[in-house]
Formats: C-alpha cells, sequence, structure tokens
C-alpha cells in the first residue's frame, strides 16, 4: 500500500513516525524548516519510550510521490485551499483521503441530509471549490485525540493520548473504514470506527471553540483558564451558544459544559494548539473552529454574541502579533 502523509507537522508527523516503527512504509510532504529537518536529521519523537528517530521519504512537490493507495491530510484547515491542488496529486482512482482537522471540515455537509446538505462552508472553502478539487466522496473524517507539541522543527513532544476515531460522511462502517482503523491500530494506534463522525467532531470542537480563542487571548495554559473563574463563565457561555448550532445539526451531547470543562482539568498546564501556534509565530486555526460555527449559526438563525466577540478579538490578536 502506498502511504502519504500530507502535512508532517504534529500529528503528520507524529504518525508518520508510528507507521514507520511498525515498519509500514510511508512518505510525507512537507515544507520549510520542517522538510529540512525530515531530510537531514529524520523525525524525533520523544515519548514514553524515550527519544527515537524515524527516517523516511519528505518531499516538497506531490507530484515527486504520483498518486497515492490512502493519503493522511494533517495539514490545518486554513491551509487546505491553497493545498488543494497539490494534494490531488496524490491522488489516484482508487485513493481514500483520511481527513484529519479540527473544527468543521470543507466536507461536513457531504452526505449530511440536514437543513443544510451539500453546503459549502466559506470560512474553511473560501472559493467553494474544494468538493471539485478534492472529491468529498473520497473522505473519511478523522478526529484526532492525542496532546504533542513540536519545540523544534523535526521534534516532536508526545503528552498524552493516541486517539483516532474515524468515520464516513454518510455513517457506513465500510470496508475501507475498517480496513484503513485496522491499519493504524497496527501500528500501535487506538483507531475507532463510528457511525456518527460529526458527532466525534463537535465533542472536539465544543471545548476548542472557547479555549482556542481565549487561550490565543491571554496567552494562559488550560489549567489557568479553568480555575479563572472569569475565563471559566466566558468559556460556559461561548459553549453554551455553540451547544445550540450543534443542537440544531441534531447533535446532543451527553454532559453538561461544567462537566465538559471539569474533563479538561487532566490536562493540566496544556497549550491549546492556539496558543502553540501563537507562540512560534504560526498562523493560527481560526477559521475551522469559531468562524465556520458562526456561518453555521447565521444560516440558521442563531444568535451568537459571545462567540463572535471571541472570535473578533482572537483575528485581531494574531493580526496584531503579525
Amino acid at each position: 500500500m502506498r502511504i502519504a502523509v500530507f502535512g508532517a507537522g504534529v500529528v503528520g508527523g507524529f504518525l508518520a513516525a508510528k507507521l514507520t516503527a511498525a515498519g509500514i512504509p510511508v512518505s510525507a510532504v512537507a515544507r520549510g524548516a520542517q522538510l529540512s529537518a525530515l531530510r537531514s536529521q529524520g523525525l524525533r519523537l520523544l515519548d514514553a519510550e524515550g527519544e527515537r528517530r524515524f527516517d523516511f521519504p519528505a518531499v516538497a512537490d506531490a507530484r515527486d510521490l504520483g498518486p497515492q493507495d490512502l493519503v493522511l491530510l494533517t495539514l490545518k484547515a486554513h491551509s487546505i485551499p491553497d493545498a488543494a491542488p497539490a494534494i490531488a496529486a496524490l491522488v489516484g482512482p482508487e485513493t481514500v483521503l483520511v481527513a484529519a482537522q479540527n473544527g468543521i471540515p470543507w466536507w461536513y455537509f457531504h452526505r449530511e441530509g440536514g437543513p443544510l446538505a451539500e453546503r459549502r462552508i466559506a470560512a474553511v472553502d473560501p472559493t467553494g471549490s474544494l468538493f471539485e478539487i478534492l472529491d468529498p466522496g473520497r473522505v473519511i473524517g478523522c478526529v484526532v485525540h492525542i496532546a504533542a507539541e513540536m519545540p523544534e522543527p523535526g521534534r516532536i513532544r508526545h503528552l498524552a493520548g493516541n486517539r483516532f476515531i474515524l468515520g464516513e460522511p454518510d455513517g457506513r462502517l465500510s470496508e475501507r473504514l475498517e480496513r484503513v482503523a485496522a491499519l493504524l491500530r497496527g501500528a500501535g494506534l487506538a483507531a475507532e470506527t463510528t457511525p456518527a463522525i460529526r458527532y466525534e467532531i463537535w465533542q472536539k470542537l465544543w471545548g476548542n471553540v472557547a479555549f482556542n480563542p481565549i487561550s490565543a487571548l491571554t496567552l494562559a495554559t488550560m489549567d489557568r483558564l479553568i480555575a479563572d473563574p472569569g475565563s471559566r463563565r466566558l468559556a460556559l457561555s461561548i459553549m453554551g451558544e455553540a451547544e445550540q448550532v450543534a443542537n440544531r445539526l441534531g447533535i446532543r451531547f451527553p454532559i453538561s459544559a461544567e462537566a465538559r470543562i471539569d474533563g479538561l482539568k487532566r490536562l493540566g498546564a496544556y497549550k491549546t494548539s492556539a496558543l502553540q501556534d501563537i507562540e512560534a509565530g504560526r498562523p493560527v486555526e481560526l477559521g475551522a473552529l469559531l468562524e465556520a460555527v458562526l456561518e453555521i449559526a447565521a444560516e440558521l438563525g442563531i444568535p451568537t454574541p459571545m462567540l463572535a466577540a471571541a472570535s473578533t478579538l482572537a483575528r485581531l490578536r494574531v493580526a496584531t502579533q503579525r
């Protein structure tokens, strides 16, 4: 099987390392300092087993690899529109595309069957062309539950978590879905399949939609955000608005927002992805986490004043830093 990781950052690099460790050949598409590091010193993964080096082919141009059987798309959502033509270079007649992004993905309403079925989401697909360039019929959704960071190019520190939840947009437990899950399990990953991938997307998004912008604004780690009464109240307000949007899309959370926040205490002094990006000077993922939810809320007529305020301030914070 020909397997490529497109976007060998924290999640993509972790996946490439785990597949390589299991003897499963994989290639990667990367850029900049990360590409240089992968070529010169391989990828170094620091986890409970210590620090190990893994070597695999890394290219800047996806055309150098050609069509793949499986593409693990681990770019952040805001990078996908510009990268779409390059991603398409990896796609052949039978290619499966595993899309592992935080937030609302570009394919969310494909085969969704609700009031917004087949809608394009401008926040993650500004030109409305991704359905044509990256056929959503090839997509398997993937929700990632790991905590990791990249202290320097080519080096990943895995902190916690090993869970990858996979699902078809139409809810089928298909043969290709089971094949991908089995492959990841063979690499020692806790891969699960679900007939309700959108529920899993919202379950993770529910916390991110509040704590990512708040952390970007305050530069505070998760433990401080949860312990501070003011930031906790703000998070609860934002999560309440997001829950209304999820409910209208048929998503029901089994616990309260208070319980969800309490469950995040286990992360300790964890830095959200937004805070990590702020500190590293990278673009911050706001479109899929905030603006897509606002866009859907507006379409459904749901007021979201706190979420809108958080989105506006977070985007200004990012623009000011740049």
